[in-house]
């Protein structure tokens, strides 16, 4: 398919605040809209409410003569379009989304204004999306409060960070409280507005721009604010739980965004099947059976994190290997062939990863609302094209060296020691054999 960013688009920024891009995308009879709203946690007195007002989305909206539209009803006209929506929640975004057959995009478009700009929150909603979610006092799984703890550690406090405040005493958030979550956080400005699609890129745009025209607010301050610490500060953190079910050693090391030599050294020490940490943790000495290396960025920073998992009472042997492997990377380089297999695999999984139409609008809305343009990946591709092993053993020297690395485990307490055994005072020594050394051993024959 040709480059989104060498296809007809639109590229707007409404009076309202709202960015707004159309793309074409020829032969295809659907169009895909994507909508992305900051949605950071970075208030915990708002958590609550943003958990649940994510979850009632779509739930109840009004039309713009009044009509009430329960949730059925809105199932309903979204099946009559030949359209589907979704909601996903992300550390950064809720993301709203819909695939609607290619007439019924002004019809999407109309209904998606609806849930923006007159939501109605029921009580017998809100309380059905409450008991189908987590306790937010609910205590984490062990991965959970490792990679916090770990992470906390490396980069400092963060609201990325911080236990999910439980609910106020008063019980979980009412009608009103998600009213005004959603008056100060579904706003345009500040939220970036995706659509692919066969219709004229221009057509599009001024479609959607007429129906959303009365949406108005933001921007909301729902974002990321940046690490306390560009990079991470090594060291060492153990934790141990009774409760564990096995032993988890995580690492976080320094990172830069959309570096194309890392990502390669990221492939050959753990990003696919065949990578180091593969190889020599879990095939060559049996160690852990979940071994991974990714590279992860939002807008707090970026850091390529490692992990690990086995049996229990392993964290520690773990930890050494993964140790060991990053320092022979940072030190060697990756030879030859690990150079070869880890851009045929990125290159191939960038080429995968817009397989579909659904997936390249939420691939490119996705890169928008990172602040990145339509022709990030095929830059990005074209990079990884021109890469040597010389320049990837560079990054490897530069950002896996474990002395710039903070690591983590987590494992069972170790036992504690038992009693010395005691022999009774009048206990006669053992017989020794006639014509034998008491350190001698005995021969089998």
């Amino acid at each position: 398919m040709t480059p989104a960013a060498d296809r007809p688009h639109t590229d707007d920024t409404l009076p309202n605040g709202l960015r707004l891009v159309a793309v074409h995308t020829p032969a295809a009879p659907l169009a895909e809209i994507r909508l992305v709203l900051p949605w950071a946690r970075t208030a915990p007195r708002l958590a609550a409410a943003q958990r649940l007002l994510a979850a009632c989305l779509g739930t109840g909206a009004r039309t713009p003569g009044g009509r009430l539209r329960t949730r059925q009803d809105i199932a309903d006209r979204a099946a009559d379009l030949g359209a589907e929506l979704s909601t996903v929640v992300t550390p950064e975004s809720l993301v709203l989304s819909a695939g609607v057959l290619a007439e019924g995009l002004p019809g999407a478009l109309g209904l998606l204004a609806d849930l923006l700009l007159r939501p109605v929150h029921q009580e017998r909603e809100i309380a059905l999306a409450h008991a189908r979610l987590p306790a937010p006092g609910a205590r984490p799984l062990g991965r959970n409060l490792l990679r916090t703890a770990l992470l906390t550690d490396a980069f400092g406090a963060h609201p990325l960070l911080a236990p999910p405040a439980p609910d106020a005493a008063a019980g979980p958030p009412t009608a009103a409280d998600l009213h005004a979550l959603h008056r100060r956080a579904v706003v345009p400005a500040g939220s970036v507005l995706l659509i692919t699609g066969d219709a004229d890129p221009r057509r599009t745009a001024d479609t959607a721009a007429q129906a959303l025209a009365d949406w108005s607010g933001g921007p909301s301050g729902l974002v990321l604010p940046p690490f306390a610490r560009p990079g991470p500060r090594p060291g060492r953190t153990r934790l141990t739980d009774p409760e564990a079910g096995q032993a988890l050693v995580l690492t976080a090391g320094p990172a830069a965004r959309g570096d194309a030599a890392l990502h390669l050294a990221q492939l050959v020490l753990g990003g696919h099947a065949s990578g180091r940490l593969a190889r020599r943790v879990r095939d060559r000495h049996g160690l852990a059976y979940a071994v991974s290396a990714t590279l992860r960025e939002n807008r707090a920073g970026a850091w390529l994190e490692t992990e690990a998992a086995g049996a229990l009472g392993t964290a520690d042997r773990i930890a050494a290997e993964v140790t060991g492997c990053l320092h022979e990377l940072a030190a060697d380089g990756p030879t030859p062939d690990e150079f070869e297999r880890a851009r045929a695999y990125a290159l191939g999984f960038t080429r995968f990863a817009l397989a579909t139409r659904a997936e390249e609008a939420t691939a490119l809305a996705g890169f928008l609302a990172a602040g990145l343009p339509l022709h990030w990946l095929d830059d990005h591709r074209s990079a990884l094209t021109a890469l040597t092993p010389a320049r990837v053993a560079e990054a490897a020297a530069r950002f896996l060296d474990p002395r710039h690395t903070a690591l983590a485990t987590l494992d069972t307490p170790p036992a504690p020691p038992g009693p010395e055994p005691v022999l009774p005072a009048s206990a006669p020594p053992e017989p020794v054999p006639h014509g034998h050394h008491p350190h001698e051993t005995e021969s089998p024959a």
